[in-house]
């Protein structure tokens, strides 16, 4: 098992969930993939959940913003992509054509914290870290293995980020768009079209599973429900697309061989 202690700039390296109900998500995730919640004080009031396998963190939760709530947003999953300079980050951002919803900002000594919406109109974060790096664990069953920017305008997106972050793309036979930064696949992007319905752009999380059937099964059982049922990849192996009950998208996902090591060092 290998430990990630330090990320590249501009890999994602943190994902989180914002619920209506932190102690169900909990027990959703921690039957689904055996993810441990460990609760974290914020200063002010309330706790962040640090979730964890073996003691490692992979993943973290928190309340879903009431204001929020109150607009009818759903609960959510996000992605952070790690950077040393989060405010120069947000500088470009701004200068690709992004939108800054939040400029960078200390969260205690865990780390500093920014998002943006690209012009596709996909969320994302940014985490320089300090105390925190983000996840300890990667590319790894029950762990985050990839994530994929789904977009109703992918020349812009990959314009965007291209000039924000430095990614470079390639896009193959089937219209899947593969980022790269310095020789790494990291993350991928697919084009939303009128069969999606109402689909917001966003970013995806893939969270790796051993068996996608005996995964689905927990799913049902724990009351969560199953969006796309289990759908093959081509020769990379099958995927599904499952909600949690209090309505979190996700995507599971079972290879058929090894995956890439886990980045960092």
């Amino acid at each position: 098992m290998q430990v990630v202690e330090r990320y590249p700039n501009g890999i994602f390296c943190w994902i989180d969930l914002a619920t209506t109900d932190p102690e169900a998500a909990k027990a959703f995730y921690s039957g689904l993939f055996g993810w441990e919640g460990v609760d974290v004080p914020i200063p002010g009031g309330g706790v962040y959940t640090m979730l964890k396998i073996e003691g490692l963190n992979v993943a973290g939760l928190g309340t879903l913003d009431p204001g929020m709530q109150a607009q009818g947003i759903p609960p959510f999953w996000s992605s952070y992509i790690k950077h040393d300079d989060a405010d120069g980050v947000m500088a470009r951002v701004a200068a690709a054509g992004g939108t800054v919803i939040m400029p960078a900002m200390d969260v205690m000594d865990e780390g500093r914290m920014a998002m943006f919406q690209d012009p596709a109109g996909a969320i994302a974060g940014v985490w320089q870290p300090k105390n925190h790096i983000g996840a300890q664990l990667v590319n790894m069953p029950n762990t985050l293995v990839w994530n994929e920017l789904q977009a109703r305008d992918t020349d812009a997106a990959r314009s965007f980020y291209s000039q924000a972050f430095g990614w470079t793309s390639a896009t193959d036979e089937n219209n899947y768009t593969v980022f790269n930064l310095d020789g790494r696949m990291h993350a991928g992007m697919m084009a939303i079209d009128d069969s999606w319905g109402d689909v917001p752009s966003n970013w995806a999380i893939y969270v790796m599973v051993s068996d996608l059937t005996d995964s689905l099964g927990k799913v049902q059982a724990l009351g969560g429900n199953i969006l796309v049922p289990a759908t093959p990849a081509g020769a990379m192996g099958a995927f599904a697309v499952i909600q949690d009950p209090q309505g979190a998208v996700l995507t599971i996902m079972q290879f058929n061989g090894p995956v890439d090591p886990p980045p960092g060092y």
